[in-house]
């Protein structure tokens, strides 16, 4: 039973400015909300500390905004082609206003959800800024909060990187990238992660020319040099200039527009635009919460947290972007479960990740999505793996929708073909990859693949290809 802070009931405590809870989650976003409700649902007493705006950055200004104008530019994309599918052409214009106005009302509707759930009287909302005092103390709006456990879920931050000129210069990040409402005549786009590459497209889609600048040897560089290939060749099909392999040396500006100056093999090269998005990476929000006074270890910037999401300090969990193990939603709210029952249950086995399962989805045009192992992760961890791959190009149903862009590929074991990684670049891959992640959960082979029924024509039929290939390297077929 909680209390708000606004709501002039009682202290938990004798003196007026203290209050105590068994569970003190920081930051109300995915991660936090997963914490604290599973915290509360053990029957703790539990308080959220989130200074605001309510809702967190998926909600605001990740996940839903950006799929929610994504869905605009797709449609966009897809009338262009009417000739295509033997249709009257039609003029597509985009009018960005009223893309931002539908993307705000949707994420209104969606942010309201989240602080309606924040202020169920189960839970104590405190909505100000968190300051560790001690290891099991913060100061919070004149309050001083005792907790016997901290669950850290302050997410993360747009990195700064020291690029001279630029902060001169001017740039805008994705916060601001997602309220524009004219779009711009041209963009040059600093990285090639998944946040540089939805944007890179939707803009380039409502008629902004875009060039991506990206440090790494490919775009999405994290996952295998095939899977970002694949993707950066669509790309280019669609107008966008991409160049990979690049150092950052200064950005300049004029009254007519900002020049972004890089060396290429070695071979100093420009680029001119009307506007420049920083998308070079995020770094955790740890500002302002006096970790020292907590005894909580920081290295290079980010928490550091074991398998079952504790810090150095037993009893300080951290959770979702503020530990920086990875950007995704759902991984989040797994380690925000899995941080309030190890707080919650202190005598029985602690609870940890498994990152058998984990996965990523991107959603451009191929959509990108991968789950389990990567061939790279495979040969640094020195795991013997078979693979095989086959091309939306060569595959019936995605012939008749007109994608072609794209391929499928399975890893699995040599010895009994179980299936421990999967990669789609292809029409609706976030949907597919579904499939091969509960084939994965179950301990699933490539044989398996091949028994369960598969209607036609569908997309999904495309992974029974690959499975027979990897049986054929067996020797089983």
């Amino acid at each position: 039973a909680g209390e708000s802070i606004e709501s002039g009931m009682p202290s938990q405590l004798s003196q007026k400015n203290e209050r105590r809870h068994d569970v003190v989650v920081i930051g109300g976003g995915s991660a936090g909300y997963a914490a604290a409700r599973t915290a509360c649902e053990a029957g703790a007493d539990v308080a959220i500390v989130d200074q605001g705006p309510l809702g967190g950055l998926c909600i605001l200004r990740g996940c839903m905004p950006t799929k929610t104008i994504l869905r605009s530019a797709e449609i966009m994309a897809l009338m262009k082609r009417a000739r295509e599918f033997g249709l009257a052409p039609v003029t597509a214009r985009a009018d960005l206003s009223a893309i931002v106005d539908r993307k705000n009302r949707l994420v209104q509707e969606f942010a309201d959800y989240r602080i309606a759930a924040l202020r169920d009287p189960r839970f104590t909302l405190y909505e100000s800024h968190a300051e560790f005092v001690s290891p099991h103390e913060i100061c919070a709006g004149g309050l001083r909060i005792r907790g016997d456990a901290f669950v850290i879920a302050t997410g993360s931050s747009v990195a700064k990187v020291a690029i001279p000129g630029l902060s001169e210069a001017g740039y805008v990040t994705s916060d601001e990238m997602l309220d524009v409402r004219h779009a711009p005549v041209s963009l040059a786009v600093l990285g090639g992660g998944l946040v540089a590459v939805e944007f890179a497209q939707f803009f380039s889609r409502i008629s902004t020319k875009v060039t991506m600048l990206q440090r790494g040897a490919t775009l999405l560089s994290d996952m295998d040099q095939d899977v970002g290939q694949a993707l950066a060749s669509a790309f280019e099909d669609e107008g966008i200039e991409v160049l990979t392999g690049v150092a950052f040396d200064q950005v300049t500006s004029s009254p007519t527009g900002k020049t972004v100056h890089f060396r290429q093999n070695g071979v100093s090269h420009s680029r001119s635009a009307e506007v420049i998005f920083h998308a070079l990476g995020r770094c955790p929000n740890l500002k302002g919460l006096n970790l020292e006074a907590a005894g909580v270890k920081v290295i290079d910037g980010r928490l550091v947290v074991g398998a079952d999401m504790r810090t150095s300090q037993p009893h300080i969990f951290a959770v979702g972007d503020v530990n920086d193990l990875t950007p995704i939603v759902h991984l989040a709210i797994q380690q925000g479960e899995t941080a309030a029952f190890n707080a919650t249950h202190p005598d029985v086995p602690a609870r940890v990740i498994d990152h058998r399962l984990d996965s990523e989805m991107v959603f451009t045009d191929p959509q990108v999505a991968i789950a389990g192992l990567s061939e790279r992760q495979c040969r640094e961890q020195a795991i013997p793996y078979l693979t095989a791959s086959y091309p939306f190009a060569d595959h019936g149903k995605a012939m008749c929708l007109g994608a072609l862009a794209g391929f499928v590929k399975l890893l699995c074991r040599p010895d009994n073909g179980e299936l421990i990684g999967a990669q789609i670049v292809g029409p609706e891959a976030a949907e597919l990859i579904h499939e091969l992640i509960a084939v994965m959960y179950f301990h699933g082979t490539a044989q398996d693949l091949l028994r369960i029924p598969h209607y036609h024509p569908t997309l999904a039929e495309i992974v029974t290809y690959p499975a027979e290939s990897i049986l054929e390297q067996m020797g089983r077929i």
